[in-house]
């Protein structure tokens, strides 16, 4: 199972999202901790300025973007809407 670590900026933006995507999240980093689920989750890595990171779907509309830090171990940098890759 993988360790996640939290970004101050995740945590930040976390909290600010309303109770039920908060526990959406919350579901869907649950499921990511185990790497079987990362393709009903559309892990993709990131393209650009981002190449380094990846990203997965909390919903339509909320992506997760992260860093792997080895191979069991990843940081969540910033949670939020398409407009996070601005």
């Amino acid at each position: 199972m993988l360790k996640v670590i939290y970004a101050p900026i995740f945590v930040r933006k976390f909290e600010k999202l309303e109770k039920d995507l908060q526990d959406e999240a919350f579901e869907k980093i649950e499921l990511f901790k185990d790497s079987k689920n990362h393709e009903s989750l559309k892990v993709h890595k990131l393209h650009g300025r981002f190449k380094n990171q990846y990203s997965f779907y909390v919903n339509y509309k909320i992506r997760i973007v992260f860093e792997w830090q080895n191979k069991d171990e990843v940081a969540f940098l910033v949670i939020g809407d398409h407009d996070l890759y601005k």
